[in-house]
């Protein structure tokens, strides 16, 4: 099933979307719904709490007083992170189960207000973040609720910021206008990207791709959807090694389709395959029959050049997941020619220009295969020899720089 992190601040309009998602089709998992589950009359939760806070947060028909409790923890972090010790573990063990019970066909969304400061983020297929800005949350908050403007900053001053949640989001809903244009944007979402994830997700197939390539200039935000992505695939089996962001998407400047390709490192090919339904679980479907890289010139022999393709069943995000083992020829080669390329800007404006007269040659095409053709004379005959002398002027090693653990 397709599991969604939807999370935002306080006054930022989550629950508006957590409903329409729910109206759409989707199960929901109401965090806030959990937490006070976790706290009522007789739970182990509220017993746990009560021994914690002392008998005063509690009221006289036993349930728990919850102004007296917010005042308990109100600006002191360290109780607060005793009070989150108690009731989250109970709220993701509910979570759980309740995710476990929802149909194997659904579109789960975990509704979390703290999903990015309890570090859930890489748990889920897609964090959806909902914002907008401070000075419109105080004027909710002021108006809405009542609270004074310092307690309205106060408030949002104890989450995460703005920056924080952005940099965990796959996907920003801004709610700065209207709630009926938030409520559009999350049908948008439904429709254009939940929906055909998940059904991809349900076939184990890839998001299509088609059409010839179609270069772009160089984004800053590669490196960070790089990693967000990285950071799940990480999570996916203790033998994966390391998860590198490869390709031209990890050089700097670097035109390239925006398409982002990660290395996994594995141990063997046998690691490979046995993380393989893992991976597709995590939504990344393997592509079968692409089982090696090409040989290049100096270890010529196909069989040390094995791998496994995976890539994104996500039509809002174009991933290939190399996975190669650790020292094989084409593991070293997808570090050494991204490190080249970074260190060297001269060799980066050569692959540039030669993407550039590829694609054009190649722009009507169906597929991107004579474009990747079309570059191997160059990667023959100018890049792997500049690049050997590159490695043998600088000493490079390889280092992969996502070691897990």
């Amino acid at each position: 099933m397709l599991r969604i992190g939807l999370t935002g601040g306080i006054a930022a309009g989550k629950s508006l979307v957590a409903s329409r998602l729910a109206e759409l089709g989707a199960v929901l998992v109401d965090a806030d719904v959990l937490a006070r589950a976790a706290v009522e009359p007789g739970s182990a939760g509220l017993a746990a709490v009560a021994a914690e806070f002392g008998e005063e947060v509690l009221l006289p028909d036993g349930s728990l007083d919850r102004p007296a409790l917010a005042a308990a923890i109100f600006g002191d972090p360290s109780r607060r992170m005793t009070l989150n010790s108690i009731i989250h573990p109970l709220v993701r063990e509910r979570a759980r189960e309740l995710t476990a019970a929802a149909p194997p066909d659904a579109v789960v969304v975990q509704d979390i207000p703290l999903l990015v400061e309890t570090g859930q983020q890489h748990q889920f297929h897609l964090v959806v973040v909902v914002d907008a800005p401070d000075s419109v949350r105080i004027e909710r908050l002021t108006r809405l609720r009542g609270m004074s403007d310092d307690d309205a900053r106060a408030r949002i001053g104890a989450q995460a910021t703005r920056a924080e949640r952005k940099a965990a989001a796959d996907v920003v809903l801004v709610n700065d206008s209207t709630p009926q244009d938030l409520l559009a944007a999350v049908d948008r979402l439904w429709d254009e990207r939940l929906v055909p994830f998940n059904h991809n997700l349900l076939r184990g197939v890839r998001a299509a791709r088609s059409g010839g390539p179609q270069l772009v200039p160089s984004r800053d935000d590669w490196p960070e959807q790089a990693g967000r992505i990285m950071g799940r695939v990480r999570l996916v089996d203790p033998l994966v090694l390391a998860v590198d962001h490869i390709g031209s998407t990890a050089v700097p400047g670097l035109a390239a389709k925006d398409v982002l390709d990660l290395q996994v490192t594995v141990a063997t090919l046998e690691d490979a395959d046995a993380i393989a339904g893992k991976l597709v679980a995590a939504g990344f479907p393997l592509l079968e029959g692409i089982t090696r890289d090409e040989p290049k010139q100096d270890v010529p022999d196909p069989s040390r050049w094995g791998k496994r393709l995976h890539a994104n069943a996500d039509p809002g995000r174009a991933v290939n997941l190399h996975v190669r083992v650790e020292g094989s020829p084409g593991w070293r080669y997808a570090l050494s020619f991204r490190d080249w390329l970074r260190s060297d800007p001269g060799a980066a404006a050569q692959y540039q220009a030669e993407k550039e007269r590829c694609a054009a040659q190649h722009t009507r095409d169906a597929t991107t295969e004579g474009y990747a053709e079309c570059k191997e004379k160059w990667f023959t005959t100018v890049a792997d020899p500049l690049l050997k002398r590159w490695i043998a002027d600088t000493g490079w090693t390889a280092q992969p720089s996502s070691a897990v653990g």
